[in-house]
């Protein structure tokens, strides 16, 4: 995160509600994964913040791309072709995998001219692939635990792995290659074992493939869930891949291509809100602060991804147990009902919270009129 002096710079200089993206903590998460995961390419879920200029830094860091829609893989492709040879769309295989298991006729259309890799979970997706990107590579995703996981899903997308040769012999028969098997343990993982238990499925998988004769895939996406450092409760990194690394090397030969999808574990410690306090009252017996930034904007993540982001003042001074308060009219808008603040703030002082770079400004609305904060970066 910027120093405290510099967000206050930005903030006076840009205004408020302001969202700073540090590109040097971009760099530094993505080397930290490549550091403990070797043998794993990281093809950034940008779902977690599409930011063109967060595409370029991770690009330019070594990263590839997961995209669910075809307005993220726009945003990839366009940056990615103006880097290199117009004429050549091989990259695509190396750089971006459409990892949304469901998929609408008129996207797989317009994918089928690229040759991409897609993911897949059940008998109706494979007829809808066959008819409309026949030229697709795809690959197979399972249902995994997800126990521990903020955000479960496996409950939306996974094949059983009871049912997952059928669907690989399935595709194969329908003139498809499948290119290899994919999970997601959830988003925010904290139970490193949801990982073990996955890879040790996939592997399953794998052999009874074989063992039925189908010997095309050589391809593991091991999906998203990585956490990050939102509290001290996460337990490092380093922990959960060193479990990784022991499944992977046990379980799959050095042939095997393993392929990541980490979103918040690379953004989300490189986004700061800044806000401003616009009002002030006492309800209840309660302090309360109201702020130019809210659910509906940066805080988005509190609704949507079961997240606490903590507002911290940049002033000092005796604290009180607060409720801080969004800026529209709805009473949902609240950011906080608990938090310890300086009792003394005053309209127009500010406010700052860390760690709130995944899915927050992403899912920013225009809700009640009120824009969503201006997006500064630093360290480009």
């Amino acid at each position: 995160m910027a120093s405290l002096k510099v967000l206050e710079q930005l903030a006076r200089k840009h205004g408020t509600p302001l969202f700073v993206v540090d590109h040097d903590e971009l760099r530094k998460n993505y080397a930290t994964f490549k550091k403990y995961l070797p043998r794993v390419q990281a093809y950034f879920a940008v779902k977690a913040n599409p930011d063109p200029a967060i595409v370029k830094t991770l690009y330019k860091a070594g990263a590839s791309f997961d995209v669910a829609s075809m307005p993220e893989f726009r945003i990839v492709y366009e940056f990615i072709k103006s880097m290199r040879p117009k004429e050549r769309q091989d990259w695509i295989w190396d750089k971006i995998i459409y990892a949304n298991p469901i998929k609408a006729n008129e996207t797989l259309k317009e994918l089928d001219q690229y040759k991409a890799l897609v993911t897949y979970d059940n008998s109706e997706e494979i007829k809808k692939i066959k008819q409309y990107a026949p030229h697709s590579g795809l690959c197979l995703r399972l249902r995994v635990s997800n126990t521990g996981a903020m955000v479960e899903l496996s409950s939306k997308f996974g094949a059983k792995a009871g049912e997952a040769v059928d669907l690989i012999l399935e595709a194969d028969k329908a003139g498809l290659v499948v290119e290899g098997l994919s999970f997601h343990v959830g988003s925010q993982t904290t139970n490193f074992d949801n990982f073990v238990q996955a890879i040790n499925v996939a592997a399953e998988v794998y052999k009874e493939a074989k063992d039925r004769g189908y010997t095309k895939m050589n391809l593991l996406d091991i999906g998203g869930g990585f956490p990050a450092p939102y509290d001290p409760t996460v337990k490092p990194f380093r922990e959960l891949a060193k479990k990784i690394n022991t499944e992977l090397d046990r379980l799959f030969p050095k042939n095997i291509q393993i392929l990541a999808e980490p979103g918040r574990f690379m953004v989300a410690t490189a986004g700061t809100a800044v806000s401003k306090i616009i009002g002030k009252a006492v309800r209840d017996g309660k302090l309360c602060y109201y702020i130019d930034d809210g659910v509906y904007h940066t805080f988005s993540g509190i609704i949507f991804d079961h997240c606490h982001y903590h507002p911290k003042a940049f002033k000092k001074g005796p604290t009180e147990i607060c409720t801080v308060f969004g800026p529209t009219c709805d009473a949902l808008d609240v950011v906080s009902l608990a938090e310890s603040l300086p009792s003394k703030l005053q309209r127009g002082d500010l406010l700052y919270s860390e760690n709130i770079g995944a899915y927050g400004n992403a899912s920013s609305t225009w809700f009640n009129g009120f824009p969503p904060a201006k997006v500064v970066h630093i360290n480009q």
